[in-house]
């Protein structure tokens, strides 16, 4: 074969039979391979490795390291209900009130924030933590509640590092962990996410804070292949505490779900070979000017091409961290919140009072009949927005829905103005009713399009 393509890492034997001009496609690893990169090279074969794809917008497609992560944050709370053996949502039945779980998560990266959406969708109450201050928004729109560290330096901003957390100061630690110890009783389950390719993963939650956790909680730490996040963690076990805590270890919960980790990763799979071969030929262009396929070569032609050059395009955009998310305590936000409220209540008041002067202007200087007219198009305004926003969202958009709730009042009022004396009035209206129909008409075909993506063949 000429292109071979992997999930795991090949084995020293599978690597000595690749020649020159042969391309290998796998997860590689080769900060932790620089023994079996050094043999790849050898060999003279391409090398591309699914865990060096670059996080850059183009490559998303090809990002197999997001597509795991992601089934695996899922399957997490799949795990984690199932050792939990009680309800994640609250419950009020006659044989008695079960209150919700509390699940906290952290690390919100992919896996994370796939782990967020879970725990949420079945009705937990969600926490989540991350060192770096710009995913809190993605966090509160998952509806689960950023953990804020009363902390006076900035946090650290893992934009720098392609995305991943970057190590964090030792004083940020402490403080991290001190917060940590604050949960640990609240918390009936913790996921911990934390790791970056390459280094052993740091540990976040100790064994005192698994020692105040109650009976019946779990943990499940998703590094656990690179030591874990949790300082009782065994890799490939399963372990439940003196204290009744059950410590879920697994290091394949992708494979947990390998029929859709199949279908995900050949689809990154396929995206690469269709950026190895622009030509649609079959015969591979190895690019090496190509941000992505050079950042995920790690050996060509007999070199060793790792690590890579920095993208030429940033991977995330550095983002400057609210004012929210500097380490307010919870006084100091409430407080901000509170005068934020005023400052709006404040300005709202002034522009109603501007506007009732300005009417009473208009209504002391103005003819009698612009007054009437004016009547009339202030409640045609608010009849036209109370028709346009109870129209039901039957399309595929609540978007679409009120583009074209408007483009059926445009007809109407061009319908009855299409009569007119006078010509310049009759073309317009007959314009307005051709434009709206053609948006009226493309609206039902996009809906069409998007309903038919989720038919069956």
């Amino acid at each position: 074969a000429d292109i071979i393509a992997k999930v795991r890492p090949p084995e020293a034997a599978e690597i000595a039979r690749l020649r020159p001009g042969k391309t290998l496609i796998s997860f590689f690893y080769p900060s932790q391979n620089k023994d079996l990169l050094e043999q790849a090279m050898g060999t003279g074969a391409d090398i591309i490795a699914m865990d060096m794809v670059p996080r850059i917008s183009r490559a998303q497609k090809m990002d197999a390291l997001s597509s795991m992560a992601n089934i695996a944050g899922y399957r997490a709370v799949i795990e984690a209900s199932a050792n939990f053996g009680r309800f994640f949502t609250g419950q009020v039945t006659a044989a008695g009130k079960v209150p919700p779980a509390k699940v906290l998560v952290v690390g919100a990266g992919v896996a994370g924030l796939a782990a967020i959406g879970a725990a949420t969708s079945l009705g937990a109450i969600t926490y989540a933590f991350d060192v770096r201050p710009e995913v809190a928004e993605q966090i509160e729109s998952m509806g689960a509640e950023f953990v804020y560290l009363d902390f006076p330096e900035a946090q650290v901003d893992g934009a720098a590092t392609g995305g991943y957390a970057a190590p964090s100061s030792p004083e940020f630690r402490d403080a991290q962990l001190m917060k940590f110890r604050e949960l640990a009783p609240q918390v009936d389950i913790v996921i911990t996410t934390a790791l970056i390719p390459g280094r052993d993963a740091p540990m976040l939650w100790t064994k005192d804070m698994v020692d105040a956790m109650k009976p019946g909680s779990v943990i499940i730490d998703l590094a656990a292949e690179r030591g874990g996040n949790c300082e009782l963690t065994k890799a490939d076990r399963k372990i439940v505490t003196a204290n009744g805590v059950t410590i879920v270890g697994y290091t394949d919960f992708p494979s947990l779900m390998a029929a859709q980790s199949s279908t995900l990763y050949s689809t990154n799979i396929r995206h690469m070979l269709t950026d190895l071969t622009p030509a649609k030929d079959g015969k591979v262009v190895h690019n090496m000017e190509d941000d992505v396929i050079r950042g995920a070569t790690v050996a060509y032609r007999g070199a060793i091409t790792f690590p890579p050059p920095p993208p030429k395009i940033q991977a995330i955009a550095a983002q400057k961290p609210k004012e929210k998310a500097k380490g307010l305590t919870l006084e100091e936000r409430r407080a901000k919140e509170a005068a934020d409220f005023k400052t709006a209540t404040n300005v709202q008041v002034t522009l109603l009072g501007i506007g009732t002067i300005l009417m009473l202007l208009v209504g002391n200087y103005a003819p009698q009949s612009f007054m009437g007219h004016f009547v009339v198009f202030m409640l045609s305004c608010f009849v036209g927005f109370q028709v346009i926003w109870n129209v039901s969202h039957s399309l595929h958009t609540p978007l679409m829905a009120v583009t074209n709730a408007v483009s059926g009042i445009i007809i109407l009022g061009a319908l009855a103005q299409i009569g007119s004396s006078s010509w310049l009035v009759a073309i317009v209206a007959a314009l307005s009713v051709l434009i709206a129909t053609i948006n009226i008409v493309g609206g039902f075909f996009v809906t069409r399009r998007m309903l038919a993506m989720f038919h069956k063949s």
